[in-house]
């Protein structure tokens, strides 16, 4: 099936796609209020995994596609920061976008999925975050488009969590930096 913008007007709040869409809300804003790497990586592959459930539901192959790559990083990286681990990653998303994107914005969750998988395995504190906000940027653009109403309140919100969890970083690594 393929994707397709919805009106705000005609999409059902409570529907099956839309409940799990806001499962993932809770879990994606959970991942971005850790400070800590590991448990921010174990929150996001919750949030990955009822994605692909709420993007399946919606009809959006390429960020079914994404959600299910960015489950397996977010798996990944928690045991390795190997590079061709990284690449590898990258080179399946770039595939499915190959194999699945029939329009421009197709690509919107890929892009998001590559940034990610290169904050996880490269990145980490502030630098990770500051990445994984640019891809929660292309994740709002997709989820507007694809008629997402969990996913774009789950993103938006991720993104003044995300900034308000650098902030708080920030803070604490300039207070070490003091003592």
């Amino acid at each position: 099936m393929r994707s397709r913008i919805m009106p705000a007007m005609m999409i059902d709040w409570f529907s099956p796609a839309q409940c799990v869409g806001y499962v993932a809300f809770v879990l994606g804003v959970g991942s971005f209020l850790q400070t800590d790497d590991r448990r921010f990586k174990l929150f996001m592959a919750g949030e990955c995994l009822s994605y692909i459930v709420h993007f399946a539901l919606l009809g959006n192959p390429t960020a079914v596609a994404s959600s299910s790559m960015s489950l397996l990083r977010s798996l990944l990286a928690l045991r390795t920061r190997a590079l061709w681990v990284a690449a590898l990653v990258v080179a399946a998303n770039l595939a499915l976008g190959l194999a699945l994107a029939q329009q421009p914005r197709d690509w919107l969750p890929l892009a998001a999925s590559c940034l990610g998988t290169l904050a996880l395995f490269l990145l980490q504190g502030i630098p990770m975050r500051l990445v994984m906000l640019c891809g929660t940027a292309l994740w709002i653009a997709n989820n507007l488009l694809a008629g997402s109403v969990g996913g774009t309140a789950l993103e938006v919100v991720v993104a003044g969590v995300n900034l308000l969890t650098i902030a708080r970083m920030a803070r604490r690594r300039n207070a070490n930096n003091l003592a």
